[in-house]
């Protein structure tokens, strides 16, 4: 049974945009290994960009300098 793990920034991905992320991992495990995708399991999760570090910083103070 495969497990994938996708972590993202909470930065608003949609409800279509992560239902395109899992349905496309899977049909990837199926055509690149022939996995089952019955067992694939998927899950998504959202890290608060003060939670996810760069370089040395937060994202959130990348996406701020970023905007200036």
């Amino acid at each position: 049974m495969p497990y994938v793990n996708i972590k993202i920034t909470k930065t608003g991905a949609t409800a279509e945009q992560k239902a395109e992320l899992i349905k496309g991992a899977t049909e990837l495990l199926q055509r690149v290994l022939n996995k089952n995708p019955a067992t694939t399991v998927v899950v998504i999760d959202e890290v608060e960009t003060d939670n996810w570090g760069v370089g040395g910083e937060t994202v959130t103070a990348r996406n701020a300098k970023a905007s200036r």
